[in-house]
């Protein structure tokens, strides 16, 4: 844990007493300077930072055609009420396969990580491959992605890439991700919002508008005042504050929505009960696995494929060791290698959601880097994700709840946790621009290009290319030297796509 964190005992304590048996053994309770309560606590908070993707991955994959024309429940856009049973069938399957696979990784990874959709690998998903084919292919890729990424991690060849990577950019990577996500907090508050002439904005038209941003502001001056007076379960509280404030609010005042014509309203989701729910879990196993490459016509067809394949392998990979390090570094938790304990049943849980996400057609499942808000309010160990694991699966039946936070109220716990994860900046060294230039790259570019794979791609290919023009090949790690050519291929692929069609 790093000394930002909020209040919780040190980790590592030659003082501390020998871990029972059994539960406390197994999670390593003791050991890792935690309690029972603590955990509970941080895995609540890492369920509200993270909740949105109940909300938001039905947006994004259960709202858009494919390319036959039919939504993901096989209906139709024009079907009367097709739109919110696709959302619905999507959210009750996100919530179900996020509550599994973080329970599996609670009690198998022994590591406080939540896993749920992967924003972004989503978009990829509905927005680039369902358009060229139905949307039971595209799930079949995204299952494919999970089968390799774990053939990777069963041979070892995943861990050993994690060795090869510099201690220094690791602690870039952990920065990164703290911008990234104090960024990702900002926007989901509206804060941070899309412009007409510069790329983004201060709020809307460049001022602070609207009672949801007033619920932002009040919860992070709640968590900096609990904070600083060292308060446990700072985050938790102010989360809870927010949404009982905005809950009054909207119930009050009728705020609604966030729309071109309601500029002011809500963000993500409205604080009010929408009602009760039946659970649709018919999207489960809808899944082509060979149709879109027995239907792939010609040779660039089928190299089309696998750079998708490979696309969103390569996201996934490297999404989720910038998270895992960066979730352990704020814990404290990293060994003397610089990797968290337990890193191979962890990165195997990982690539299995992937393969889960696919059979659930909800998406690659992977680490979520709103887990660092459940760790930095003092969750150590994998009892954390159990709990989260668990609310994810009450869901099911009280998303009317779970939806009464509005991503106001969470949003303060993210941008917080940008703070608690700038700690690490102090491990570069910035008077050597080897390292130096490639962290900088690393850092600025995932918050800059809304994307961790970017910075981490253009960190890599920078330290590999910097070292050979100086001379010093030999001090980078063979690996290093085949992820960043990966990642060339990566960046390149539209020009290497073009190159074939």
């Amino acid at each position: 844990m790093s000394a930002m964190s909020t209040g919780a005992a040190p980790t590592k304590s030659p003082s501390a007493p020998a871990p029972n048996k059994g539960l406390d053994a197994w999670f390593e309770l003791t050991k890792r300077g935690s309690t029972i309560g603590r955990e509970v606590r941080g895995g609540l908070v890492t369920f509200f930072t993270m909740a949105y993707i109940i909300v938001l991955n039905p947006i994004i994959i259960g709202t858009g055609p494919d390319v036959t024309g039919h939504l993901i429940n096989g209906m139709t856009p024009d079907q009367p009420g097709a739109v919110v049973a696709s959302m619905g069938a999507v959210a009750a399957a996100t919530a179900l396969i996020a509550g599994l696979l973080t329970i599996l990784m609670g009690v198998y990874g022994r590591f406080p990580i939540a896993i749920a959709t992967g924003l972004g690998l989503n978009a990829m998903v509905a927005y680039t491959i369902a358009k060229i084919m139905p949307w039971s292919q595209a799930m079949g890729l995204v299952v494919w992605e999970g089968v390799l990424i774990t053939i990777l991690v069963l041979t070892g060849f995943r861990k050993a890439v994690f060795n090869a990577v510099p201690r220094a950019l690791r602690s870039a990577i952990s920065v990164g991700i703290g911008l990234f996500i104090a960024f990702i907090g900002l926007v989901d508050a509206g804060v941070v919002r899309k412009a007409v002439g510069p790329p983004v904005e201060l709020g809307i038209y460049g001022q602070l508008k609207g009672w949801p941003i007033g619920v932002f502001l009040l919860g992070l001056l709640v968590l900096i005042v609990l904070f600083v007076r060292k308060v446990r379960g700072a985050m938790l509280i102010a989360i809870g504050t927010g949404t009982v404030i905005a809950v009054i609010l909207e119930s009050v005042l009728k705020i609604g929505g966030k729309t071109d014509d309601n500029l002011t309203g809500w963000m993500l989701n409205v604080p009010s009960f929408a009602g009760w729910t039946v659970p649709d879990l018919g999207l489960l196993g809808r899944v082509d696995l060979f149709g879109a490459f027995t239907g792939a016509n010609g040779v660039g067809a089928f190299i089309g494929l696998v750079l998708l394949v490979f696309s969103l392998l390569l996201a996934d990979f490297f999404d989720t060791m910038g998270t895992i390090v960066a979730v352990g570094a704020e814990g404290n938790l990293l060994q003397d290698d610089g990797n968290p304990p337990h890193t191979q049943e962890i990165l195997l849980v990982d690539s299995v959601a992937a393969m889960a996400g696919g059979l659930g057609s909800v998406s690659s499942n992977t680490s979520y880097i709103e887990s660092a808000a459940g760790v930095g309010d003092g969750a150590r160990t994998g009892i954390a994700s159990v709990v989260t694991g668990l609310a994810f699966l009450l869901s099911l039946v009280l998303a009317p709840f779970v939806n009464m936070v509005p991503s106001e109220a969470a949003a303060p716990a993210l941008f917080f946790v940008g703070f608690l994860m700038m700690a690490q900046v102090v491990h570069v060294e910035w008077d050597d621009p080897e390292v130096g230039i490639p962290a900088f790259l690393t850092m600025v570019l995932m918050p800059f290009t809304y994307s961790i794979t970017v910075g981490i791609g253009a960190g890599f290919i920078s330290y590999a290319l910097i070292k050979l023009v100086l001379g010093k090949g030999k001090q980078v790690h063979p690996l290093l030297y085949g992820v960043a050519g990966a990642f060339v291929v990566y960046f390149g692929q539209a020009l290497i796509t073009g190159l074939f069609v």
